[in-house]
């Protein structure tokens, strides 16, 4: 199609799963359950680690900043989810559409090299421990963390720009449940081929490539543990790589499936899925595989609430 000099679009439609209507009930109670337990979860722990000083180590700080991206990306998505999944037909304007590209972006780029580094975090302290203090001295950490985050803003700045300097002449409707990268490039009515190359090779280096470094990490460490004299620190380590394991490709596979799938690959509604693989599951999840499940996040949990009980009987 000839490409305009402006949109003559002002407004999207978020279509959402308007294709089952008798769903969208069942559906808004199920999201809004998933997007208030992954609030909490992720609450407590942003609570825990801020406040309990024994955690102030860069295991514990990594995750305090995972926290804060997952329920950021949570705030961003799930509010217009449910609005969605509420009503009839859902209009979002072209600036509240480019929001909320820019900030899925922002902390879903963040994420990807969060998940990196804490992958390079545990392989440091099992697989070198002698020389982890060293390795991961304060300094370092912050390196990682600003290199995180600049990575994600960087991202998020570069690619929502370029998408909303298409021109958009209609259609309107956005098969998705938010303004995600995939849905909306496929209403621009220009040609999108150098912007899909530029797509394409920047998720094979923001997902794919810290994917793989991960899975390298791991692999070194899971050599470690199997060195390991004691049969129950084997176990401990082994449980815990595993469950972070599981998260990462939970996050990094749903992912690279929603942005590296051709035009014609799957079908709308497991485009959805899959991105609800990634925005919803993987922050509601992270806070039990990362945190609540792990012994010293317990004690810092119990240690908070003998505090709170000790002040009010006072």
């Amino acid at each position: 199609m000839k490409s305009q000099n402006k949109s003559s679009v002002v407004e999207f439609i978020l279509l959402g799963f308007s294709n089952f209507p008798e769903l969208q009930e069942q559906l808004f109670g199920v999201f809004l359950v998933v997007y208030l337990v992954t609030l909490i979860g992720n609450a407590m722990i942003i609570v825990i680690i801020s406040l309990e000083q024994s955690l102030h180590v860069p295991m514990y700080l990594f995750l305090l900043n995972l926290s804060v991206v997952d329920v950021s990306l949570s705030a961003v998505i799930m509010p217009e989810m449910l609005m969605v999944l509420s009503t009839e037909k859902t209009l979002i304007s072209f600036a509240s559409c480019f929001a909320q590209m820019y900030f899925i972006l922002l902390f879903g780029g963040t994420e990807c090299f969060l998940l990196g580094t804490m992958a390079y975090d545990r392989f440091a302290a099992i697989c070198h421990p002698l020389s982890y203090p060293v390795t991961m001295n304060k300094r370092v950490f912050m390196k990682l963390v600003m290199f995180s985050w600049v990575s994600g803003i960087m991202v998020a700045t570069v690619q929502t720009s370029w998408v909303f300097s298409f021109p958009f002449c209609g259609p309107s409707g956005i098969n998705h449940l938010s303004c995600e990268t995939p849905a909306v490039i496929q209403l621009a009515c220009a040609d999108t081929f150098l912007f899909e190359i530029y797509a394409f090779t920047g998720t094979i280096l923001i997902i794919v490539v810290p994917f793989l470094l991960i899975l390298l990490s791991y692999i070194r460490i899971l050599f470690a543990i199997l060195r390991m004299p004691s049969t129950t620190g084997r176990q401990k380590a082994f449980s815990t790589c595993a469950s972070h394991l599981t998260s990462v490709t939970l996050f990094y596979g749903t992912a690279s499936m929603t942005y590296l799938q051709p035009k014609s690959g799957y079908s709308p509604e497991t485009k959805k899925l899959m991105s609800l693989a990634y925005s919803l599951l993987t922050p509601l999840l992270n806070p039990l595989i990362y945190s609540l499940r792990n012994s010293e996040m317990k004690r810092a949990l119990m240690k908070l609430w003998r505090r709170k009980v000790d002040l009010h009987t006072l």
